[in-house]
């Protein structure tokens, strides 16, 4: 069976049966969503579910270790933690933090953001919502809490916020996104005041792949125009969410079975 005969398959009975088999925290492991479910206060979990998307790049033991060492140190109250430390004191107490990319300052001045964004704010919920509209999509929004991230910095690369162009995927925000809203057995939610028809798929390669494969998107670039589309084109499954299948599809394709259970399926 080649991919282009498995594309009439590629329907919404099919994204449910993904959905109802692989849309479990058994599957969760290793996935940094998993620190979320720690926190049952939704502004804790806020900030260790932007911690844990931002650092969501490069292999995953390294992102659980990287994720886990930050958490130790901001202790049971992260939101309290940043509110109250200063640059300076994070850059002493993580000046031996190394994650791919990331360095030691790079995650300092972060850190600091984050609580800039509370003691301004209060929360990032409130912090996100001052530019959303509901009338609109959810990009303008996204790209303002993106300066919130990356405030007092320069126009130059950040390997754990990209800069506020639009022209990216922004799949780790997208995918902080995805946990804070939807609720169901995997996402734990807590942002109720924007719908889950609002969120883009983030874009990673295994959902690229998924895409290309099942004609969702014909673009090159795994850019937000393709995020877009791609989010587009799940919306004629389920208009009112999607991205639920996003978990489902991701997990199959990075354990390698995606073409042989949807051949075996339709046999």
């Amino acid at each position: 069976m080649t991919g282009k005969s498995l594309v009439r398959y590629f329907d919404k009975s099919y994204l449910e049966h993904l959905y109802e088999q692989y849309n479990d925290r058994k599957f969760i492991h290793p996935d940094p969503l998993e620190f979320l479910y720690n926190y049952p206060d939704l502004r804790e979990r806020e900030v260790v579910g932007i911690i844990a998307s931002s650092l969501a790049y490069g292999q995953v033991k390294q992102i659980l270790r990287s994720v886990s060492g930050i958490l130790n140190v901001l202790g049971s109250r992260p939101s309290g933690f940043l509110k109250k430390v200063t640059l300076e004191e994070l850059k002493s107490v993580f000046s031996n933090f190394k994650h791919r990319f990331t360095n030691d300052k790079e995650l300092a001045v972060f850190l600091s953001n984050i609580g800039a964004i509370l003691r301004k704010y209060g929360s990032l919920n409130f912090c996100f919502m001052k530019s959303y509209n509901k009338e609109h999509d959810i990009i303008p929004a996204l790209l303002s809490f993106t300066r919130e991230l990356r405030a007092g910095e320069c126009d130059c690369y950040n390997s754990l916020v990209p800069l506020p162009t639009g022209k990216c995927a922004y799949k780790r925000l997208n995918l902080f996104l995805r946990w804070m809203v939807r609720k169901d057995n995997v996402d734990i939610g807590g942002w109720d005041n924007i719908p889950t028809s609002k969120l883009i798929i983030p874009l990673d390669v295994h959902m690229y792949r998924i895409a290309l494969e099942h004609k969702l998107t014909e673009r090159k670039q795994a850019d937000m125009t393709s995020a877009v589309q791609i989010t587009n084109s799940f919306k004629k499954f389920c208009p009112e969410d999607p991205v639920k299948y996003d978990f489902a599809l991701t997990r199959l394709g990075m354990k390698s079975h995606y073409l042989i259970n949807l051949e075996r399926k339709h046999k």
